[in-house]
């Protein structure tokens, strides 16, 4: 189970599924991804073990048919439940929420749930159930109450797709992508196992800090998505997070530390192979997705401090934008223009080979605000190449003492870094050496492969067969 990835879009979580199901091909997987709209078209040449590919569109418009007047009654019984679980508090909250849920599944495997969420009744619902839960606290206007159960029924989309039947649910995120994975468990008893990349609560947490919506819109969806995440750890069979940074927020959270087992990412060596020679001159290259979280705006600010003791140095990032993130990715033009660095700063698109990407520079930096176990680290680890880093999600773990691990949205802290590796040749060597031999002690494929074909037999209900 996807959302937003893996096979309809490019990046470090999609690499890794391709990774996983080409890895064991004698498992039939099942693939559920969530999309923006049916409009979105695979980008991945699937292998022949893919046996199905569910496309769920969260985002398209669909008009609906309004319930009659008796079925919205019956409707408001089981939505009051589920407004007062999100709104009742942590504790009590959390434990009404998987009963509520439920019930939502149920109902749309046999009505049409999002024409229930959008009438008059349901928006009343929510404003009666607001007043008797936070009556204390500032209410929601009825244009809030609307938008709000706008946000909710597009994320509850899902729960009205039939589910899938498989031996094992392996869901690559938390939060939306959990959701067909309940249906399953639900509907068919299939365990789950549940492997986060990044901390996906905390990231919604991040991407709502600068939203244009109220404050009751927000707190009614964080709480929604919060308490699906904690549902999450509660029914997983087996949570195998990317990372130990994950592992312990996983642990905050309420998962049972027994059911805990980190695998880390893993990278075919042969793919990577060690690289001597370097540009001709000074270059620091990023890879990965043109987006808000990867924080490029750091990134620029920090190379026109190393152009300023470099003026030779260039910047050259390589990666695609994403449907609707042209706006972000004008921005970095601009804030390049701005500071001075047009000139000396390249945006080269996606590259046929990612090594690429990672040879064109002395020195790989990642400059994200949020991450999970990335890619762009380790394979370019294995290229022999020294990254500069900010210290979040399993970048540390990652690069240990053969790169600089730097904080988050400082630009000072990561130009200085740069110039250190730019202007000395031998650490730079001896860093890239390395970085290597600490990818292949610890991050190679095949370790992650076989740690995933072990739990999903130790999940499985009735041996090989196929996995969603």
């Amino acid at each position: 189970m996807t959302e937003g990835t893996y096979p309809h879009a490019f990046g470090g979580v999609s690499v890794w599924c391709d990774q996983l199901v080409r890895g064991m091909p004698k498992k039939s997987f099942h693939l559920v991804a969530l999309v923006g709209s049916a409009d979105e078209r695979l980008v991945w040449e699937l292998p022949v073990n893919v046996a199905t590919v569910t496309s769920i569109p969260l985002w398209d418009n669909e008009a609906g048919q309004r319930p009659g007047r008796t079925a919205r009654r019956a409707f408001s019984r089981i939505v009051r439940p589920f407004f007062t679980a999100l709104l009742a508090g942590s504790a009590t909250g959390d434990r009404r929420f998987g009963g509520a849920l439920r019930a939502l599944f149920e109902y749309a495997q046999e009505a049409d749930l999002a024409a229930a969420l959008r009438t008059e009744d349901t928006v009343r619902d929510l404003l009666g159930t607001w007043h008797d839960q936070r009556g204390g606290t500032p209410a929601p206007t009825v244009h809030d109450a609307v938008i709000a159960l706008q946000l909710l029924e597009h994320s509850l989309r899902p729960l009205s797709a039939r589910p899938v039947r498989a031996d094992v649910s392996h869901c690559v995120a938390n939060g939306l992508a959990v959701l067909p994975a309940l249906a399953a468990k639900w509907s068919y008893g299939t365990p789950i196992l549940l492997t986060e990349h990044g901390i996906y609560l905390r990231e919604r947490y991040l991407g709502y800090r600068d939203s244009d919506y109220r404050w009751p819109v927000k707190v009614l969806h964080l709480a929604f998505l919060r308490a699906l995440c904690l549902l999450a750890y509660r029914e997983a069979g087996m949570l195998a997070p990317g990372n130990m940074y994950n592992q312990r927020w996983e642990e905050r959270l309420g998962a049972p530390h027994a059911l805990i087992r980190t695998v880390y990412n893993g990278v075919d060596p042969a793919a990577f192979p060690p690289v001597e020679a370097e540009p001709d001159v000074p270059t620091v290259a990023w890879a990965g997705r043109i987006d808000p979280i990867k924080d490029l705006d750091t990134l620029i600010a920090a190379f026109a401090l190393v152009h300023q003791r470099i003026p030779e140095a260039r910047l050259r990032l390589f990666g695609g934008c994403p449907a609707g993130g042209e706006g972000y990715f004008e921005h970095c033009r601009e804030l390049a223009d701005r500071l001075g660095i047009g000139a000396v700063t390249s945006f080269e698109g996606r590259v046929a080979e990612i090594r690429d990407a990672y040879v064109a520079g002395h020195v790989v930096v990642l400059s994200s605000i949020s991450e999970g176990f990335p890619y762009t680290i380790i394979e370019a680890m294995t290229c022999g190449r020294p990254c500069v880093a900010t210290d979040v999600g399993g970048v540390s773990e990652a690069i240990a003492d053969t790169g600089i691990v730097v904080p988050p949205r400082d630009p000072e802290a990561m130009a200085d870094a740069c110039v250190r590796l730019l202007t000395d040749h031998a650490r730079r060597a001896r860093l890239g050496a390395a970085a290597r031999t600490r990818v292949l002690e610890f991050f190679t494929l095949d370790k992650a492969i076989d740690t995933f074909e072990e739990l999903y037999r130790s999940l499985a209900v009735h041996g090989e067969g196929a996995v969603a």
